[in-house]
């Protein structure tokens, strides 16, 4: 709470400001005036400057500046009526704020890469091209607030401040706290965020730098204990803290945290010689907790499946210290960015074990030597390539290549062409590696693992009538490692390969609107390593006007998220990972799950107001996130976004 006291001193009364409509990019109009001068005229009058949103900005690392969009579009009712504030389509979330997500869409995420990150602790991550460095002409505040379930909430609060022109510092802290409707459920998530970017009068010299401390803390029930009484909507169930849960005293932490520093210097003129020497360091460390203050009988039925003497919590961990040094060719239509990169990589156990007179090593660590590489390409204004590559090679964990290649071109005004090819191969994500539990099925060591190499190819298509998308993604996986439905780690002799194919589209009336995303998926072979529902699906009615003598936006709606039945994978807690559907495991999806909503804005403050679940106000809950794991019930949820600039 000290944070939120000290940014409300330093904020003060926010005036009101221009508002530009929004953009693809919000990008920042090379052309728009960012301070209006008032002057009388007169030769001993006082200037005024007042400023205008353009004055308010933010930036990617090295990336083009952008203005705070504070315009209200129908698609934040996606993002700020969810708790890590994103769009979760193709994703199903537990009962509880805060404690992730059932993905039911094959998703790839790059954080995973030579770390430790636990899948089911990922979704509020921010990674190093996530954080935002700003550029404001007075001090500047944003909140976003969530109500949770049961007792908390949740607050995103950022202050960021200009010293002089060319110096700005930021600071972000969130804290989350839920109880959540079942027993054993709450969830207690928090992340620390400082930034700062300098660049000097000549531009010759600029800087960017960051510290994040993130938390993902979860108490951990295993599901309700009778399925049958939940789906049948038993009355001793109506209080949903009456539900007996498999797991009593069981958590699960992890803990994230980052340095990070990149600055670069042009020793020549630019104009002459448009080269920069860049370099960038970081140490990232990631630590995951398994703790529970008794065994649970839910994991073993007899003393011969424990290890006597084994501390009833366990620890992982993994550090990641990284220097790169680069040299940068930068003119306006072309741009590249390659150097070398040495990393000293470390996963380790807090506990070892020995099996059949052979220890398991408690720590993995190496020293990697490789190159990496960006190349930005634009011709005429209709055509952008990015490409990026890295590469690597080290004695533990092998050979790692990651490329990623993205071509934008507009072959007729207002129509957008988006075309990809991805490519990874990495050793699997050091969950897979290594785990040992005082229950002895759940101890194992993925020895002489293969790299997983994931080829992905699609795209999209952007329209202008209807604001349509059309997109289409294929996945082939090599050696795809997975748990199977004994939490044991293994990988695929063959490959996994993924279609998707949808498209997105907004229809208006007047004041009336309709927006839908529809998303067709199947596993064209192995399709038992990963199911998923063939069809997921989203609509949203809605009315959208100005009320009040345009003194505010409203909007009016109602939201059916839906997809396809199927086998879905269960939630493992004691890995936070997702396995392969055992005995115990049945079908879930085939219920629409619909939302009723009033969303408002007043100047720079948004309301958002979400009748969740209004389905089971006329019959009974029957929804799953994942096997033994209901979805929330009806509730009333709340978010709020205001924007302070002083």
């Amino acid at each position: 709470m000290k944070y939120i006291f000290l940014i409300i001193l330093f904020s003060g009364f926010f005036a009101n400001a221009q508002v530009v409509n929004k953009t693809d990019s919000n990008r920042v109009d090379k052309k728009a005036e960012d301070t209006l001068v008032i002057d009388s005229g007169r030769k001993d009058s006082l200037k005024i400057f007042k400023p205008t949103i353009n004055d308010y900005q933010f930036q990617r690392q090295y990336a083009e500046k952008k203005v705070f969009d504070t315009v209200m579009t129908f698609d934040k009712t996606y993002i700020f009526s969810q708790y890590n504030n994103r769009d979760n389509f193709g994703r199903i979330q537990f009962a509880n704020v805060g404690s992730g997500f059932n993905p039911l869409s094959y998703e790839v995420n790059s954080e995973q890469n030579l770390s430790l990150l636990p899948a089911n602790k990922s979704y509020g991550i921010i990674g190093i091209n996530d954080v935002q460095y700003y550029d404001v002409k007075t001090p500047t505040a944003t909140f976003v607030y969530h109500n949770s379930m049961r007792n908390g909430a949740a607050l995103k609060s950022t202050y960021t401040q200009n010293i002089g022109k060319r110096f700005n510092f930021a600071l972000e802290y969130m804290g989350l706290r839920s109880q959540g409707l079942y027993r054993n459920s709450l969830a207690s998530n928090n992340n620390t965020l400082f930034s700062g970017h300098y660049i000097t009068k000549k531009e010759n010299y600029e800087i960017f730098a960051h510290y994040l401390h993130q938390n993902v803390n979860n108490q951990e029930n295993g599901g309700i204990f009778e399925d049958n009484l939940f789906q049948t909507g038993d009355s001793d169930y109506r209080n949903r803290q009456n539900a007996q849960v498999n797991l009593a005293s069981t958590s699960s932490q992890f803990s994230y945290r980052r340095y990070y520093l990149s600055h670069q210097f042009t020793p020549f003129n630019s104009e002459k010689f448009p080269f920069r020497i860049r370099h960038t360091i970081s140490h990232q460390g990631n630590k995951y907790f398994y703790h529970q203050d008794a065994l649970e009988p839910y994991w073993y039925t007899n003393e011969d499946e424990l290890i006597s003497g084994f501390p009833l919590s366990t620890k992982k961990y993994s550090d990641n210290l990284s220097n790169t040094v680069s040299l940068v060719l930068d003119n306006e239509k072309f741009k590249l960015d390659a150097g070398v990169r040495y990393q000293m990589l470390k996963f380790g156990i807090e506990e070892g074990i020995v099996v059949n007179d052979v220890a398991w090593p408690t720590e993995i660590k190496e020293n990697r030597l490789g190159a990496v590489g960006n190349l930005q390409v634009k011709l005429w204004d209709k055509i952008q390539l990015n490409s990026f590559l890295e590469f690597s090679n080290g004695s533990e964990f092998g050979t790692y290549v990651k490329t990623t290649n993205n071509l934008k071109f507009e072959p007729i005004k207002d129509y957008f062409v988006n075309a990809k090819v991805n490519f990874q191969s990495v050793y699997p994500t050091f969950n897979y590696l290594l785990n040992t539990s005082v229950y002895k099925n759940f101890n194992y060591y993925l020895q002489d693992a293969k790299n997983q190499t994931i080829t992905e190819i699609g795209g999209n298509i952007n329209l202008k009538w209807f604001k349509t998308e059309l997109f289409v993604n294929y996945f082939r996986i090599d050696n795809y490692t997975y748990f199977d439905s004994s939490a044991t780690p293994k990988q695929s002799e063959t490959p996994l390969n993924i279609s998707q194919i949808g498209g997105d589209a907004t229809f208006s009336y007047g004041n009336f609107h309709l927006n839908t995303r529809l998303q067709f998926q199947n596993a064209l072979t192995n399709k038992d390593l990963y199911p998923m529902p063939g069809f997921i699906g989203r609509a949203n009615i809605f009315y959208q006007t100005h009320a009040f003598k345009k003194a505010a936006e409203i909007q009016a709606g109602i939201k059916v998220y839906y997809f396809s039945k199927f086998a879905s994978r269960d939630y493992f807690p004691v890995l936070n990972e997702y396995i392969l559907p055992n005995a115990n495991s049945f079908s879930i999806g085939g219920q629409p799950i619909a939302d009723v909503y009033f969303n408002m804005k007043v100047k720079k403050m948004f309301f958002f107001i979400e009748g969740q679940q209004i389905g089971t106000l006329l019959s009974h809950n029957k929804a799953y996130a994942f096997p033994h794991y209901p979805v929330y019930d009806f509730r009333l949820n709340i978010g709020i976004v205001w924007y302070l600039f002083n």
